[in-house]
């Protein structure tokens, strides 16, 4: 399915998007980077995925889930984070790959990294030597602990950072029971600070004519949402733990107990909390429940006085009273109901590409949506291309670089 909009919202001619003209070479592998250069190909860029040949990105055998014919099965996870791009696959060691890698840098405006530190100073491609290449180039570059100190040369993979930063020691039911997030936040936040560095590194191109080199880290991602834990750490002196699923400064925030299951609800003011004892018949100025900070440190009688006004309630039928209420509330939907909800589709996070082995699949869609300012016309992209087979543009980028004409 497309992207769904709403019927009042018109549709401009649809744009190649703001970053329309920019090619950016993604030299990177698993999911890091090429998360970064997909947001680059959903904002319009050209994106040349650079692969090994015979096996391609890791990625291309991360499973299952595969799908498609049995001699020619799909990753899923692959198709998760390469939509939008090319696929050329070069042996960087041998003499071809590496000059058609300097062609591709010699015309490009960004490269996408994640190596360690020094694979790429070995293979002749250092930061100065593409910088010698091409001195407009924005170099994006991630690594799994940082670029430099003492920890530089271990390899990153997200599941340890996540230990590493102290987010599992945040995530779980309490502090003996460390758990991951569900999916790879270190990754996937890396390369959304890389990409957002890219684009802040391509503004000031445009004042200074230099490209530079923009570094982030799966450590310094996870680091940069610590938010208010990383502060309670440096400012007051205090440890944060797991608690489960309540928020550690604000109460009553959190997943609660009714007749038939759960909801969610987020009393984050005095104002809701009025509103919130005034609709369940409870008295808002209760000894130890007045202020936040009393409920917070009350936070277990909390709990179970909620817990107590949802009892002889179902699910929807809370949801809708706290609806009336004007009290932030929801449910825990699975996965798959999030795909099956109307709002996901109204909100363009639902695109249908044409696989060349799959044919047409839905894919989870970008984020981001762009408006025209004097009309309010929606100018985000509409259409997106599949995440590609290995090497399946080699013919065209090759005959590009040689200045041939294809009908690729």
């Amino acid at each position: 399915m497309t992207s769904a909009l709403t019927e009042t919202t018109p549709v401009l001619q649809a744009t190649a998007g703001p970053l329309a003209g920019h090619l950016v070479v993604d030299l990177s592998r698993a999911l890091a980077g090429p998360h970064a250069a997909m947001m680059m190909g959903d904002l319009g860029a050209r994106v040349i995925k650079i692969e090994n040949p015979g096996t391609g990105d890791d990625t291309r055998g991360w499973g299952p889930p595969f799908v498609g014919p049995e001699d020619d099965p799909q990753a899923t996870y692959f198709l998760s984070c390469n939509r939008n791009k090319e696929s050329l696959a070069l042996d960087l060691k041998s003499d071809d790959g590496r000059m058609v890698l300097r062609q591709l840098l010699e015309r490009a405006d960004v490269v996408v990294e994640n190596f360690r530190p020094g694979v790429l100073d070995r293979l002749g491609f250092s930061t100065n030597a593409m910088h010698g290449i091409n001195p407009r180039l924005v170099i994006l570059s991630i690594t799994g602990f940082g670029h430099d100190g003492p920890e530089s040369h271990r390899s990153g993979y997200d599941q340890i950072l996540q230990g590493e930063a102290g987010l599992m020691s945040l995530t779980g039911s309490g502090p003996q029971d460390p758990q991951r997030v569900g999916v790879p936040i270190a990754d996937l936040l890396s390369g959304m600070y890389g990409a957002y560095g890219v684009v802040a590194a391509l503004l000031e191109r445009e004042r200074t004519g230099q490209g530079q080199v923009v570094r982030t880290s799966l450590l310094a991602s996870l680091v940069g949402v610590h938010a208010f834990q990383g502060t309670k750490v440096t400012v007051a002196g205090e440890a944060p733990e797991a608690q489960g699923n309540h928020h550690p400064s604000i109460a009553p925030y959190g997943l609660f107990r009714c007749r038939d299951g759960s909801v969610q609800i987020s009393v984050g003011s005095e104002k809701l909390w009025a509103a919130f004892t005034s609709a369940f018949g409870l008295d808002p100025a209760a000894e130890g429940l007045a202020t936040n900070a009393d409920r917070v440190r009350n936070r277990s009688r909390v709990i179970d006085v909620v817990e107590a006004a949802f009892s002889g309630y179902d699910a929807e039928p809370l949801l809708a009273k706290l609806s009336a209420a004007g009290i932030p509330a929801g449910k825990v939907r699975s996965l798959k109901e999030v795909y099956e909800w109307p709002q996901l589709a109204s909100q363009g996070l639902l695109v249908e590409v044409d696989h060349p082995v799959l044919g047409p699949v839905t894919l989870p869609g970008p984020p981001l949506r762009f408006f025209d300012n004097t009309a309010g016309a929606e100018w985000t992209r509409q259409t997106h291309t599949a995440p590609p087979l290995l090497d399946q543009h080699s013919h065209s980028i090759r005959a590009w670089l040689a200045g041939e004409e294809t009908d690729d």
